[in-house]
């Protein structure tokens, strides 16, 4: 009976619910430079009436984090939810479709917007299923976490990172749901038990400036940053083989098992070459270099030139062994002189190579051993009336901070959207998505609180 109570709540109120993502999506959080405070102070607004305890942990130029909780009580199950409030820049807003900012409702099923997938939707909705579960007063041994948080999107240090250190830190966790879009159209919803680590590198030629006329007589920079873009590739000989967490055809076997046969799952993955690079980006590091930036004058010879590559680790891969591959590979194929950590300096012609940010992935290594987990995923089949698959993210996101130092190691990823869409022109949430979402998030917490 309470589990229809929860659906003929979140029924009864969806537009109700349409219009606070909506106004969460109209709430300026760019980051950079951030201004999360302005969602935090909406989602206090929306909760307050009925009795949620809610804080809000300012900082900076206004940002903020925020935390509300079900009951006061943390002695049964703790069960959080965690969500993003920032969102990447709208890049130029002629390019779309309709302005980023409006939370345009499109023929009553879709709403345009920045942040709509990816993830004011899954943060909307897990503020919801609180309110739900708190509206319908049940009396649960357990508590409901919910965790809204700043800076997601440039490495999470003062967001989740910053909760689990902090205010978390006295709380035990007994499972963990943080909630980016995990639809992989044509594909059905994943739920993810694992992500990949990220880590920026920014390298730096150092050659010498000089007029135009004369090359001869100056060391172009970009000339040297060219030399070591074309012997990239080398990097590998030099990295020990890392194994992924799931083998490849494990990964195969858990999507194959959404689909009536084996044969159609081969038909699909053969027409679908996205799907295999997806495979293949889950069980191996990737590199790309991104951003290159060099020279002042169109007659004047660089005398330096800056590169941005982005490595994307495996679970359980670590950072300076990337670190040293690159050096030694300046080094001994390329043949610069690389700075290193010394005041030395190392001449005038020389190369520096400096960590822009960087994070581990991460992998919840018992997922298959959890009776929750699985309960978790019969629900979703159940509300989204298909059957889901367990995957790994090959991106980042902040499971991370609660799974690799032990806080709560039992984090999966799963929400409403459509993975592509993030960070896209023309960003935008399926309604119908987004209403099962919060009836998953309502419904799970229901009876995983329930159990003593």
């Amino acid at each position: 009976m309470s589990v229809e109570s929860i659906i003929t709540k979140i029924e009864q109120n969806k537009e109700i619910y349409v219009e606070f993502l909506r106004t969460l999506i109209q709430s300026d959080s760019v980051n950079p430079p951030g201004n999360e405070k302005n969602v935090a102070l909406i989602i206090e607004e929306f909760l307050k009436d009925i009795g949620i305890k809610t804080e809000i942990f300012p900082f900076g130029n206004n940002r903020a984090n925020l935390i509300a909780y079900l009951n006061k009580n943390f002695k049964g199950k703790n069960l959080l939810y965690n969500g993003h409030m920032d969102v990447v820049p709208p890049g130029s807003e002629t390019d779309w479709k309709y302005p980023p900012f409006s939370a345009l409702v499109k023929r009553k099923k879709i709403i345009y917007g920045r942040g709509s997938s990816d993830m004011k939707s899954g943060l909307a909705a897990m503020v919801i299923a609180l309110k739900v579960l708190k509206e319908l007063k049940f009396d649960l041994p357990g508590n409901l976490i919910l965790n809204a948080v700043a800076d997601e999107e440039t490495g999470g240090k003062f967001g989740t990172g910053w909760c689990v250190d902090n205010p978390l830190k006295s709380i035990k966790c007994d499972f963990a749901v943080i909630g980016e879009s995990t639809g992989l159209n044509p594909l059905p919803k994943a739920i993810l038990v694992g992500e990949k680590g990220h880590l920026i590198i920014k390298i730096t030629t150092h050659g010498i400036s000089g007029h135009s006329s004369m090359p001869a007589m100056s060391k172009n920079a970009i000339y040297m940053m060219t030399e070591i873009i074309e012997s990239l590739d080398k990097i590998d000989e030099y990295i020990l083989k890392s194994d992924p967490p799931i083998k490849l055809k494990k990964l195969k076997n858990l999507l194959a098992s959404t689909f009536p046969s084996e044969d159609i799952f081969n038909r699909i993955l053969n027409e679908q070459p996205e799907i295999e690079s997806l495979f293949q980006s889950l069980v191996s590091y990737s590199k790309a270099l991104t951003m290159i930036k060099g020279g002042i004058k169109v007659n004047v010879i660089p005398d330096t030139c800056e590169a941005l590559l982005d490595v994307r680790l495996l679970p359980g891969q670590q950072v300076d062994p990337i670190i040293e591959a690159l050096k030694k590979l300046i080094r001994d194929v390329v043949g610069y002189l690389v700075k290193d950590d010394t005041n030395n300096p190392p001449g005038e012609i020389f190369v520096e190579v400096e960590i822009v940010t960087a994070s581990e992935g991460s992998y919840w290594e018992n997922w298959e051993e959890s009776n929750e987990l699985n309960d978790f995923f019969e629900l979703v089949e159940t509300i989204y009336e298909k059957k889901p698959f367990y995957l790994l993210l090959p991106a980042s996101a902040d499971a991370h901070y609660l799974r690799n130092d032990g806080y709560c190691p039992q984090t999966i990823l799963f929400g409403p959207g459509k993975a592509r869409t993030a960070h896209a022109i023309d960003e935008n949430i399926e309604i119908l998505d987004f209403i099962r979402a919060i009836k998953v998030y309502a419904i799970f917490a229901y009876k995983f609180l329930s159990k003593k």
